[in-house]
């Protein structure tokens, strides 16, 4: 006797059903996820040079907002630490840290449009970060995103997004001058974002 084979479909969850799955408990609020094209993942563990590298970077983009974000009535500007980024209807990524500039009176979780620069730490996550959050970054219509490779010890600048991913990457080593690609006078030395060389890769 034949079995006749059904096609099995993923429920894809929207960003709304995931806020309620939030809000009705469903995660420990140490659970570390991110909504992914509908799909619920686990974010890879954080070890010391990660956190170095959020602080040191978390520090310089504070250091633009203070001394150097241009001065408007209408305009507010934060870095946004490890926290989600609505980027589409069945996606939402908690970035390490977002530049956002938006307008004074809204509030909220930031959106594509609030997103001046996405920033990425990666090491073990280095594979996910390139292949699967950029190229969602990029169609959300993010202008720049970085990528700093704890692995290879160097930053990736991505800029130019587009429907088949941004357009243009450059890379920077320590010892290299780090300016951004679309935010007039955030720039920064190379070894300013990454952790120091004589700090331990274990977790």
């Amino acid at each position: 006797m034949s079995v006749a084979k059904q096609a099995v479909s993923k429920h894809r969850f929207t960003v709304e059903e995931y806020h309620r799955m939030g809000e009705a408990g469903i995660f420990h609020e140490d659970d570390r996820v991110e909504l992914i094209d509908g799909e619920v993942v686990e974010m890879a563990a954080i070890g010391k040079r990660h956190v170095e590298s959020v602080m040191r970077l978390n520090r310089l983009l504070l250091r633009w907002v203070l001394l150097e974000a241009p001065q408007k009535d209408d305009t507010e500007f934060f870095v946004s630490p490890q926290n989600p980024l609505t980027i589409s209807e069945y996606g939402e990524p908690e970035p390490d840290l977002v530049l956002v500039r938006r307008s004074v009176g809204r509030s909220g979780i930031p959106e594509p449009e609030d997103a001046l620069v996405v920033v990425e730490v990666s090491d073990s996550s280095l594979v996910f970060d390139r292949n699967v959050k950029l190229p969602r970054y990029a169609e959300a219509g993010i202008p720049e995103v970085w990528i700093l490779n704890l692995k290879a010890d160097e930053t990736e600048i991505h800029s130019e997004p587009g429907p088949g991913g941004y357009g243009r990457v450059v890379r920077h080593r320590r010892g290299e001058r780090i300016v951004s690609a679309t935010v007039p006078g955030l720039a920064f030395d190379a070894g300013e974002a990454l952790p120091p060389e004589t700090l331990s890769t274990e977790s």
